[in-house]
């Protein structure tokens, strides 16, 4: 059989078309390939409140942390970072939780390196005050990118089962770390809403106080912002690890007059 070149240009078209096809998919395979169902009902839930990279390409946020217990204590935050690096920095015009001795405006700052404190424009060298910064500055951080960075490396899943709480039905995984080091790590059970895909609550310990037989309980609300959904309104007690929790109020926390893109730069967020 003989071909004009024209035929074997066009069948050379087709032939390479269809191994970038074959290509692209194997791909994809490759791209929604999961470690289990627990690792899928997460990734699915990132894909849709937005995962790491759509959030780092904001540059920079900029909001306000409100925190109040249930004795009516309330912290009031001005928040900025920069994703690229995981600067941190907060002004406190209130604090009547966080290092309450110190009458007047504090600010707290991590610019890469070091951890840093100033109470009215002053630095505070105090090691103990310089410990709760330095719990503070990646916890508040941690908790504006957890959910995308549920699909970090070193993060593991394991699908519970099926769980009904207040007349619900929910998918439950457990989430634990492992950073190749000797700190103890957060261990998280999340309830997937199976009408969402969304994480409606989720238990978790705080293995920097040791208290990781007590898990709280955190239910969230979200809010969309800027293509993104983000779990602004927050409470959370005291619960048991099958999300039984007390008959005590709720610590309560808001986040606020979200904006991203702000300019940051690193200068702002040295001492």
């Amino acid at each position: 059989m003989r071909f004009t070149l024209s035929t074997l240009i066009v069948l050379s078209i087709l032939i390479t078309s269809c191994k970038g096809e074959k290509k692209d998919k194997k791909e994809l395979i490759k791209a929604i390939s999961y470690k289990n169902k627990g690792h899928e009902l997460v990734s699915k839930m990132v894909e849709k409140v937005g995962d790491y990279r759509t959030l780092r390409n904001k540059k920079d946020v900029v909001y306000t942390y409100t925190y109040q217990t249930p004795d009516g204590k309330t912290d009031v935050t001005t928040e900025k970072y920069i994703f690229a690096g995981e600067l941190s920095y907060g002004k406190y015009e209130q604090h009547e939780r966080t290092l309450s001795d110190l009458k007047g405006s504090i600010e707290q700052g991590f610019d890469g390196e070091n951890y840093w404190l100033k109470h009215e424009g002053q630095t505070v060298k105090d090691s103990i005050a310089l410990k709760r910064v330095a719990f503070n500055r990646p916890t508040n951080f941690y908790w504006f990118t957890m959910f995308q960075k549920l699909m970090d490396p070193g993060v593991s899943y394991e699908y519970i089962g099926e769980k009904t709480l207040d007349n619900f039905t929910y998918d439950v995984v457990k989430v634990s770390f492992d950073f190749k080091n000797s700190k103890p790590t957060d261990i998280y059970q999340l309830y997937f809403n199976k009408n969402t895909a969304l994480i409606d609550q989720f238990l978790f310990t705080v293995a920097d106080y040791g208290a990781m037989d007590k898990p709280n309980l955190m239910k969230v609300e979200y809010e969309e912002v800027d293509g993104m959904l983000f779990p602004t309104n927050r409470k959370y007690k005291k619960s048991t690890w099958e999300a039984d929790v007390s008959d005590k109020p709720w610590i309560k926390v808001n986040w606020s007059n979200i904006k991203f893109n702000n300019g940051l730069g690193e200068n702002d967020f040295k001492s």
